[in-house]
């Protein structure tokens, strides 16, 4: 009986040092697998030659980590969303980096052109901010390098944020404490004092701002899980598109893992622009030119200077296209059906029939990538005080005086048309009144004659 007991403690133990010895196999697999050519890794990860249709791209989306830079830390980001969701910074306190790039939806704000302080509006559509931490350059002109640069022009644009100076701006994060300690958690450490005009300077805060845009990535989309192997995420219509995608060259601008010609060195000011219309003798392309003013505005040649950029921008990504309409730098086509149309006439020299939109339509959806859960933060501001001068909505009270006034004058200088007056409600009781008199007097006068007699 002993023996027994002896020979089962030997074989479980036995069995046991083959199971730990096989787990350290396994691990020494895995920590050789990781410290290994990450390039070759990635073309493991994503190879496309057994796909039932090759792709255009044979790199998926690269996630937020391709794009994250040293010193985005949590408190710099959280800081950074607090300021692009702030309206308070702009001149009348109603306009914030949001309202033109509007992260609950498409990244932009559905307008053909935005709409600033007073009402005023800009010359071209706002390009929507999901994955633009992995373009060169930013604006539809390039005129900025990077997410920070870009950050600077909106808060002293006339049509846009509108205030006077940077320096207006920045007073008015510098008057609120919540902000200050805030600057001081992030930046105290490189700042050279605590005073918050030193603090709080205009370059710590489009860097706070650029930190947090650079978090808005899209990735795992239907087409970034069929990149990575899943033959069955896309549908037969949307491979049909992505095959009369490249067919077309369409992808000769759109390419790489954003479609838009570039990622691979996000913010280094090397933009990649194609001019448009390219196709200008097309017959259809000229329609689209006149009607959507696709020729209105100078294009990078308005940055330059230099004739030979006139017309040109800035390829868009076409990540989440679905939800950035409308389209085109004048924000004047409507439907993405409809920008298919012009970009194949007047950027491929193309016409393409209904299906083939259609397909391409389909494989454009397969590019909506998975959206990160943003939510309003809380914005630091002490209970009875604001940021915002109180005569700054006076502009705005004069113009909502302005209709009615207007409607005054023409009224004295015109008179009322005769047909209004008889419409309206007024007039209408008056004249029933009037004659229910009438009838009341005439019955009364009819009964008087009668008791005469």
């Amino acid at each position: 009986m002993l023996n027994r007991r002896r020979q089962l403690f030997v074989a479980l133990g036995v069995a046991l040092m083959l199971v730990l010895g096989a787990g350290a196999v396994a691990a020494a697999d895995d920590v050789e697998s990781d410290t290994g050519d990450v390039s070759q890794v990635q073309q493991m990860d994503n190879e496309t030659t057994d796909l039932p249709v090759e792709p255009p791209t044979e790199v998926s989306h690269p996630g937020y980590e391709y794009i994250r830079q040293e010193g985005d830390t949590e408190e710099k980001i959280e800081l950074g969303e607090q300021l692009f969701l702030d309206p308070r910074i702009s001149e009348t306190g109603t306009i914030s980096c949001n309202t033109c790039h509007n992260v609950m939806e498409g990244g932009d704000d559905s307008r053909p052109t935005a709409m600033g302080v007073h009402g005023q509006t800009g010359p071209v559509a706002s390009p929507t901010v999901w994955n633009s931490g992995f373009h060169h350059t930013q604006f539809w002109d390039g005129r900025a390098d990077t997410l920070a640069e870009q950050a600077e022009g909106p808060l002293v644009a006339d049509v846009e944020m509108g205030m006077p100076d940077h320096e207006a701006a920045l007073d008015r994060i510098r008057s609120v404490p919540g902000y200050v300690e805030s600057y001081e958690e992030v930046y105290g450490d490189e700042a050279e004092s605590t005073d918050p005009d030193d603090l709080i300077t205009l370059e710590r805060t489009v860097d706070a701002i650029a930190a947090y845009e650079r978090t808005l990535v899209t990735p795992n989309s239907p087409y970034d899980q069929y990149v990575e192997g899943d033959e069955d995420a896309l549908t037969e219509q949307q491979l049909d598109g992505m095959e009369t995608f490249q067919e077309l060259g369409c992808q000769s601008c759109h390419s790489g893992p954003m479609f838009s010609g570039q990622w691979e060195e996000p913010e280094s000011g090397e933009g990649v622009y194609q001019p448009h219309p390219t196709f200008r003798e097309n017959e259809q392309c000229q329609e689209y030119v006149e009607e959507y003013g696709l020729m209105d505005n100078p294009g990078r040649m308005g940055v330059t200077d230099d004739a030979a950029d006139e017309f040109l921008y800035k390829v868009p990504t076409l990540r989440n296209v679905e939800h950035t309409a409308p389209y085109m730098h004048t924000g004047q086509v409507e439907t993405l059906e409809d920008a298919i149309r012009v970009m194949a006439a007047c950027s491929l020299d193309e016409e393409v029939s209904d299906e083939e939109v259609e397909d391409i339509h389909a494989f454009l959806t397969s590019l909506t990538g998975e959206y990160p859960d943003q939510e309003m933060p809380r914005l630091p501001n002490p209970s009875g005080e604001s940021m915002i001068p109180m005569d700054a909505d006076t502009e705005f009270e004069d113009m909502e005086e302005e209709p009615e006034e207007d409607m005054e004058n023409d009224i004295e200088e015109n008179g009322a048309d005769d047909e209004e007056v008889e419409d309206t409600p007024g007039f209408t009781i008056g004249a029933a009144v009037l004659a229910l008199a009438l009838v009341l007097a005439t019955a009364l006068i009819g009964y008087n004659r009668r008791t005469e007699q």
